[in-house]
Formats: C-alpha cells, sequence, structure tokens
C-alpha cells in the first residue's frame, strides 16, 4: 500500500505500514508506534488531536491522508436490545454504493459485534439472505474495522465474530490485517480469543489463517452428507467437508483456541438422528464444539425451521455420544438481524 498518495486513507494501517512511511516522510521511527496509539488504542479521529506529534508532522498528515470514520446511517433495535447498524460504502468493483450490516449484542457482561468482511457474498449459500444477492466487492481492511469504532457502543465491546456478510476466507489479507489490528500491543491489544473468524471451510486459506492467527475458528457444516450438503451449500463441490475435518485433525485445539462447527437447524432437512449420527462419526475424536443455530425462516428461501423438538434430540444426541453440542440463542430475528437474514438493504 502507498500511503504517501494524498488523501490516502490510514485509518486500517499496521504498524510495518505506517513505519514504512515515517522512513520515506524522514520522520523519527517511533512516530509510526505513536500514530498507532491515537488511532487505535486513543481513537482519534483526526491528527489534530495527536499532540505528541509535532505541528510539522501533522500538517503533513493532513496533506496527505485521512482519518475519517464512516458513520452508520441507520439502526435498527431488536425488542432483544440487539442493534443492527447499517453502512454505505462505495463498491470495490465499479458498481453503485453498497450497503453493509453489523450487528451489535448485548449479553450481560458480554458486548459482541457480529461484523461483515464483504458486500454480498460469492459463496451462494442457499439458506443464506446474503449468499442469494451476489457479490459486489470486498471490504478493505479500515471498511472492516470501522464497524468496530464508528458505532456508539464502540469501547463496550467485549468480542467479535467475523459471522456478518461475506466470507472471511475470500477476503483473506484484509481480514487478516484487521484482526492484526484487533489483537496487536500497537493496536488494540485484544486476547485473540474475543475473536471469532467463520468460513464456510476454503481449505488452502483456512490453513493459512489457523497457522497465521490465534483467532478462534468456526466452520460453516449445516449437512454432514456431502450429496446433501453440495445441495445448500456450493463450496462443497471444491472443499468438501470431510475433507475440511480432515485437515482441521492436523491442528492442536488446546482449549485456548476454539474449533466449533455451525449447524443450522432445517425442518426435514438435516435435523434427524440419521444426521446426527453422521455427524458424530464425522467429528469424533476431535476436539470442537457443534452450535445449533435454529433456522430463521426468509421468503426468499424455500426452508422452514426445525421443531423445538427435534433441535432438542438432536443436542441430546450429540451430547451423549461425546460431541460437545449447544444451542445458539436466536437474537435480533425482528429487525432481520439474525445468522443468515443480513441483506445490506436501506430501509424503505
Amino acid at each position: 500500500m502507498n500511503l504517501t498518495t494524498m488523501a490516502t486513507p490510514i485509518f486500517g494501517s499496521t504498524l510495518g505500514e505506517l513505519q514504512q512511511l515515517c522512513a520515506a516522510e524522514g520522520w523519527p521511527r517511533f512516530t509510526a508506534r505513536q500514530l498507532c496509539d491515537w488511532m487505535y488504542a486513543k481513537r482519534a479521529t483526526s491528527f489534530d488531536q495527536m499532540t505528541n506529534l509535532s505541528l510539522k508532522v501533522r500538517a503533513r498528515l493532513n496533506e496527505m491522508a485521512t482519518l475519517e470514520r464512516n458513520y452508520p446511517i441507520d439502526c435498527q433495535v431488536s425488542k432483544d436490545g440487539t442493534k443492527k447498524y447499517l453502512f454505505k460504502e462505495p463498491s470495490a468493483i465499479g458498481e453503485e454504493a453498497q450497503y453493509v450490516e453489523a450487528v451489535f449484542i448485548p449479553d450481560g457482561d458480554r458486548a459482541t459485534l457480529c461484523v461483515s468482511c464483504q458486500m454480498g457474498c460469492k459463496m451462494n449459500c442457499q439458506f443464506c439472505v446474503t449468499g442469494r444477492q451476489g457479490y459486489h466487492g470486498s471490504l478493505s481492511t479500515a471498511q472492516i474495522l470501522n464497524q468496530l469504532f464508528a458505532i456508539p457502543e464502540s469501547q463496550q465491546l467485549t468480542n467479535v465474530v467475523y459471522m456478518g456478510m461475506g466470507e472471511p476466507m475470500d477476503n483473506y489479507d484484509n481480514v487478516l490485517r484487521s484482526t492484526q489490528v484487533l489483537t496487536a500491543d500497537w493496536g488494540l491489544g485484544w486476547s485473540p480469543q474475543r475473536i471469532t473468524v467463520s468460513s464456510v471451510g476454503i481449505i488452502p486459506r483456512l490453513r493459512q489463517f489457523i497457522d497465521e492467527s490465534r483467532c478462534h475458528v468456526a466452520v460453516s457444516l449445516h449437512n454432514p452428507f456431502a450429496d446433501q450438503r453440495l445441495q445448500i451449500m456450493p463450496a462443497e463441490k471444491g472443499y468438501p467437508i470431510a475433507d475440511v475435518v480432515s485437515m482441521l485433525r492436523e491442528y492442536n485445539w488446546d482449549g485456548q483456541r476454539r474449533i466449533s462447527f455451525e449447524y443450522t437447524m432445517f425442518g426435514g432437512l438435516n435435523d434427524s438422528l440419521t444426521h446426527a449420527a453422521e455427524l458424530v462419526r464425522l467429528l469424533k475424536g476431535l476436539r470442537c464444539r457443534v452450535n445449533l443455530i435454529r433456522f430463521h425462516a426468509s421468503p426468499l428461501t424455500p426452508y422452514h425451521t426445525s421443531t423445538p423438538a427435534a433441535i432438542r434430540s438432536f443436542q441430546d444426541y450429540l451430547n451423549n455420544h461425546g460431541i460437545t453440542c449447544t444451542l445458539r440463542a436466536s437474537r435480533g430475528e425482528d429487525i432481520q438481524a439474525a445468522c443468515g437474514l443480513l441483506a445490506g438493504k436501506q430501509r424503505t
């Protein structure tokens, strides 16, 4: 990235990139760490706030770069306290501006933000509203981080999940860089255990992420039978779930870092005990957790939700056969903020 270009967004830069900038400008090397401290820890929104930088440095930064936030243009509030924020972003592939959403989920002493990494998605999962709208571009590191920094609850956040719009492994570099800003000592200094990054299982990138990051990983599984999974998740063709699980077995999931599998419950489609037994067979011996998700119906998809009895039986079967299984609480369904419902649409 050329950070010396006029009016270049500097927010989202790494310490290394800022050190390159300082070297090019003839500034002391420590100036880069000062910039990081102001942007991330102190959350400055203008260079003039950076009072330990010289007036000359601040003037030059105002000439060459920007720190502007892109604040949400809308916020919907659920009856359960969940908030869905809407951001308007320029498309990365030459189309008109697109909308992306982030979901703030308060839960006792936890405050989680579900962030988006793309405008739409390429994966085309048949049950996902986001996947059905197509792909309109990937978000930059700054655009991903902006979702965390531009909401009113920014400093309340305890956790971040990359489970919003888009496939994180399809925007690998920007997703990884954003997690580095969150976890590095020159950034926010969070523990990687506060961050979970999801994927449908793009094996080369997922392997790379596991090697390069210590964040938790969640894999979208949804059906243990390859032929049935392919019907709802086209990614199964290129990256079979059996191969994904085989790759995950190469790593030591020691409890400090968690691997989990997301399993949306569709009535009559994947919620039988036959599916549960196959899931146990697939995951046997892998230290992991399965998160069941009640399907949230949408007019855009032909599926319906499993009955509470079917979900309970499925969960009990997994727990009784050595697979830790929990049912994720549905949040924000009344404002279309629940899992699989993010559409990136402005209210009319």
